[in-house]
C-alpha cells in the first residue's frame, strides 16, 4: 500500500503545487466548472444558434468568465463542438448500454427504437442542435476528432442486432445497419423538431403525453415489421 501524504490540507497543497500536482480539489472544481459551461452553452446553442449565441452570455450564466471559458475549450468553435460531442455522446452511450445479446433479435430492435424515442423525447436540444448544425452542412461536426469516431458503436449495436435476427429466419437480409438507424432516427427527430407546424396544420400535438405510449408502440411496430416484411 503506498503512504498517504501526512500534514495540513494546505501543507499538503503546497506540495502538491510545488511538485506540479494538480491539487484534487482544483481538480473537481475544474471538471465542475466545464460541466457548467457546456450545461448553460448547450441551451444557449441550442436556443440561439451558433451565430446568435454569445460567450459574454454564456458567461455571464455560469460562474465563471469569459477568460475562464476561452482557456478550458480554446474559444466559440471549440465549445459548440464539445456541446456537440457531449450530446451526440450521450445517446451512443445509451445505445452501448443495451444488452443486445441476451435479448430476441426483435426485441432488441424495438427496445433500441424505444431508447431512441425516450432520448429524442426528454433531450429536444439535441434536436435543435442537429438541426442548426445541418444548417451550416456540418461543417462544424465534421473537425470533430471525437465525433467521427461515434457512429462505429451506434451501427456496431445494430449490426449485432440484424446479424442474431438473420441467422435466426427472422430478419431480411437486403437492408443494412444504417438503414434501420435512418428509419429509427427520422421518427424521432421527426416527432420533436416538427411538433409545432405538425400541430398547426394537422391539431395534433406529436408530445402529447396521451399519446406517447402509443407513438412509441408504432415506432416499434414499424420497424419489426420493415425487417420482417418478405
Amino acid at each position: 500500500m503506498s503512504a498517504q501524504p501526512s500534514g495540513t490540507p494546505a501543507q499538503v497543497g503546497a506540495l502538491a503545487a510545488e511538485l506540479g500536482i494538480p491539487a484534487p480539489e482544483r481538480i473537481r472544481d475544474a471538471e465542475r466548472t466545464k460541466a457548467d459551461i457546456l450545461a448553460v452553452a448547450t441551451r444557449e446553442f441550442s436556443d440561439r444558434g451558433y451565430a446568435g449565441a454569445r460567450i459574454n452570455e454564456i458567461a455571464a450564466k455560469t460562474s465563471t468568465t469569459k477568460r475562464m471559458i476561452y482557456y478550458y475549450f480554446g474559444g466559440k468553435e471549440q465549445l459548440y463542438i464539445a456541446v456537440l460531442e457531449q450530446a451526440y455522446g450521450l445517446i451512443r452511450a445509451l445505445e452501448q448500454r443495451l444488452d443486445v445479446e441476451h435479448l430476441d433479435p426483435v426485441e432488441a430492435i424495438r427496445e433500441l427504437a424505444g431508447i431512441t424515442f425516450d432520448h429524442h423525447e426528454s433531450h429536444p436540444d439535441f434536436i435543435r442542435l442537429v438541426s442548426i448544425e445541418n444548417i451550416h452542412r456540418a461543417e462544424h461536426l465534421k473537425r470533430s476528432t471525437v465525433l467521427t469516431g461515434l457512429a462505429d458503436p451506434a451501427i456496431g449495436v445494430l449490426d449485432a442486432i440484424l446479424a442474431r435476427g438473420r441467422e435466426a429466419g427472422v430478419f431480411r437480409d437486403d437492408v443494412d445497419a444504417l438503414d434501420v438507424h435512418q428509419v429509427i432516427s427520422s421518427y424521432c427527430v421527426f416527432r420533436t423538431a416538427n411538433r409545432h407546424t405538425f400541430g398547426a396544420i394537422f391539431g395534433r400535438d406529436m408530445l402529447d403525453p396521451a399519446r406517447r405510449d402509443h407513438q412509441r408502440r408504432v415506432l416499434g411496430e414499424l420497424v419489426v415489421t420493415f425487417l420482417t416484411a418478405r
